[in-house]
């Protein structure tokens, strides 16, 4: 019996381990170039510094280019790899764009 024990809490324990982990949250300040994004659960704020809203998951976020931006219409879908890194894809229409990566910000001091 203890053997048997033991067995399932290993094979337990390399599950866990070989299970990739997800980063805890998209929300904050993301950066590419002169480019940034921040998210505060449904609350955005686009590279324009307009203030939106979109569909937030802890993970995911998209949201669609309001009126008035140069990619108006464009569909844009937001995926957070780790705590740093995140992975931006836009799609107008069925042309779907390159993915683009993103890091969070760096305080500036």
């Amino acid at each position: 019996m203890r053997r048997s024990f033991s067995l399932s809490a290993i094979a337990v324990g390399l599950t866990l381990i070989a299970t990739p982990a997800l980063a805890d949250r998209i929300d904050g300040d993301w950066c590419n170039g002169a480019s940034t994004y921040h998210i505060d659960g449904p609350a955005i704020r686009i590279p324009s510094g307009k203030d939106m809203t979109g569909d937030y998951t802890r993970h995911s976020f998209h949201y669609i280019s309001p009126a008035g931006e140069k990619d108006a219409g464009t569909e844009v879908f937001m995926r957070i790899l780790s705590e740093e890194d995140m992975q931006l894809m836009r799609r107008t229409g069925l042309t779907e764009s390159p993915i683009e990566n993103w890091q969070r910000c760096k305080p500036v001091s």
